[in-house]
């Protein structure tokens, strides 16, 4: 018999729904079980247990009342340390801001409480949410449960790392370039990045971003299963008034032919015989699942992510380069360093020009996705990278950068994409990606589903290191 924290979201709100279940037996179960695997791997850096047993027990009484809590009924969640929670530091890895506590919750986090989930812990990224591992001077390194040697990804490592190792059902993530993707990568999960605006964003605890990450930053869940991703998305996308960036758009856009383009190197990206080799086996699974799957070149994946450097590091160069100087963290400033050569110099006219561009980008996409509404590609070139090796030279992080292109690209163009875990090769996990057009969510869980369907979900594993 599986313990409960083995059991998916969706089976956790069914159970606690019916009574089979408490919402305070599924949270303490949740608590032990972070007790126990978290010293390991550090994910969780902000807990509050007694917080979180009254958020359950007040699901209970709702339930007794009659009352329905919502789609996340007692389900325990994780909240990444850069979306601010009320009454806690919104850190975001940082020491510069460990005593930021925030005065309100961000509207994915109220969005979650109203569906009825239940917070138990905050989970741990890199400083300034600026790498693909998750390491800072504040909180400490994170590790993958499934394998201490490689990243559990980032920046929303902690949040994939809680997942895997069952601290919580659902994890939050955010993803800028690949956030939420690449985690659920490293971890052997699923993790959906959604189409910007459809879960509202805001933090009061900090000024409004500026026009890249209002462009490009979203939130979305990282889980177990499939029907846990639908059943996230339901919840965190509900309508909050504070998003100007926020659409109302149904999440289910009716059907589509069952087409699909495999793209294998984009653009000429380097892409491992592994890697290959599962981007091949997922196109097999959905032709066995009546998908038309053809492999053709997809539109422009190194323009897109000039696009993203370009708003991304003029964000950074005029809104954060003193806060860097001042947080004065080695990796986070190598790394700031080296995307600032990559992007160049970025200034009033190559910032309006990249926007220009953007339009015309987006527009070739989203008329490929007509043709073609699942894009398969990789989500990196390589399996999961060995822990720490961006900071390793010059050379390791050009290395890592390149193999992340279909990360970097994605966010630029709006678009949703998901990471699908497709089983382990020689000890690492392996996946694809699936790309649509915008507020097609509904269409890459579809295409998901078929490919969890045939290799089966992905199962909680335990720390097996002192």
């Amino acid at each position: 018999m599986r313990a409960i924290w083995e059991m998916t979201a969706s089976e956790i709100a069914s159970a606690v729904r019916s009574k089979s279940l408490s919402a305070v037996e599924v949270t303490t179960a949740h608590l032990r079980r972070l007790d126990e695997v978290n010293p390991k791997i550090n994910a969780v850096v902000q807990q509050f247990p007694e917080e979180a047993l009254q958020a359950a027990q007040a699901v209970d009484d709702a339930i007794v009342r009659g009352e329905t809590p919502g789609a996340l009924c007692g389900v325990p969640v994780t909240i990444k340390v850069n979306v601010d929670q009320q009454g806690h530091a919104t850190t975001n890895g940082l020491c510069v801001f460990k005593d930021q506590v925030a005065k309100d919750d961000s509207p994915v986090v109220a969005n979650i409480r109203k569906a009825g989930g239940v917070i138990v812990g905050r989970t741990n990224t890199p400083a300034f949410s600026l790498r693909w591992f998750t390491n800072n001077a504040l909180h400490g390194q994170t590790l993958n449960p499934r394998n201490r040697d490689i990243t559990p990804g980032g920046s929303s490592g902690g949040a994939a790392s809680a997942v895997a190792a069952g601290i919580c059902a659902l994890g939050h993530g955010t993803d800028i370039a690949g956030s939420i993707r690449y985690p659920a990568y490293a971890c052997g999960l699923h993790g959906l990045r959604p189409t910007t605006g459809r879960v509202p964003a805001y933090n009061s605890s900090a000024p409004d971003r500026f026009i890249g990450a209002q462009l490009m930053a979203v939130s979305g869940p990282i889980t177990r299963s499939m029907s846990d991703l639908a059943l996230s998305l339901t919840a965190m996308a509900a309508p909050d008034a504070r998003d100007p960036w926020y659409v109302r758009a149904p999440l289910d856009g009716g059907d589509v032919p069952k087409r699909a383009a495999l793209t294998i190197a984009p653009d000429g990206m380097p892409v491992e015989d592994d890697v290959r080799a599962t981007l091949m086996d997922a196109a097999d699974t959905l032709r066995d699942a009546g998908w038309i799957v053809d492999e053709v070149d997809c539109p422009p994946m190194r323009r897109a992510a000039a696009i993203n450097a370009c708003l991304w590091m003029a964000e950074t160069q005029f809104g954060a380069k003193a806060l860097i100087e001042r947080e004065a963290e080695p990796e986070s400033q190598f790394v700031f360093e080296q995307m600032c050569k990559d992007a160049g110099n970025v200034d009033f006219q190559s910032l309006m020009e990249t926007l220009q561009t953007r339009a015309a980008l987006v527009r070739d996409w989203e008329l490929f996705l007509q043709t073609y509404p699942i894009l398969i590609c990789p989500v990196s070139g390589e399996l999961p990278f060995a822990q720490q090796l961006d900071v390793s030279s010059e050379d390791a992080f050009a290395r890592v950068f390149e193999a992340q292109l279909t990360q970097r690209a994605i966010p630029a163009l709006g678009l949703p994409a998901l990471s699908v875990a497709m089983g382990d090769v020689t000890g690492r996990p392996a996946g694809v990606q699936l790309v649509a057009s915008r507020f097609r969510e509904d269409i890459l869980l579809a295409a998901g589903l078929d490919l969890e369907n045939a290799q089966g979900m992905p199962k909680v594993c335990t720390p097996d290191w002192v």
